[in-house]
């Protein structure tokens, strides 16, 4: 017989995308790893088959001998916490809805920079630009900049050229 194969190789990243997008997936995929070492397959192998390093594969293994299936559950992932509590979060929530000379900056809009120079003087918390800009998206903040103006501009010669002019 012969051997069936996949034409669009990138199909297989999406394939392990899927394994990744829910916690029952994830279990599914852990507990095939157990299953194929427990038909004699080295954790090398079983890792090179299912695209994973094999000391997780070792890690599943372990985990199921100890717990038994509970052990193939995905458990807490507390990471790393957070430098802001909840309580600074809604003020800077409520900050970036003013402007930034409502909050002390001497400039008219707010920026990952400005953002985080305004949270080290307030808060004395070193923030990095992108995580200040991951704070805007977190709290739904759009950053709207105002459309410029020519200088000595001749409004009627604008209106000619503007796209939604009202004619």
């Amino acid at each position: 017989m012969r051997p069936l194969r996949i034409a669009d190789a990138a199909s297989v990243l999406g394939l392990q995308q899927e394994i990744q997008r829910s916690e029952e997936s994830r279990y599914d995929h852990r507990l095939h790893g157990v299953l194929l070492v427990a038909q004699g397959l080295t954790c090398p192998e079983v890792a090179r088959l299912l695209g994973d390093a094999p000391r997780s594969v070792e890690y599943w293994v372990h985990h199921y001998e100890r717990e038994g299936l509970s052990g193939l559950t995905e458990g807490e992932r507390s990471g790393r916490p957070g430098r802001l509590n909840e309580k600074q979060i809604q003020e800077i929530n409520r900050v970036l809805r003013a402007t930034p000379s409502d909050a002390g900056m001497r400039v008219n809009l707010w920026d990952g920079k400005t953002l985080s120079a305004w949270i080290g003087k307030t808060y004395g918390i070193q923030l990095g630009v992108r995580q200040c800009q991951r704070l805007f998206r977190q709290l739904d903040f759009r950053l709207r900049k105002p459309r410029p103006l020519l200088a000595r501009a001749d409004p009627a010669r604008q209106k000619v050229h503007k796209k939604n002019s009202a004619d």
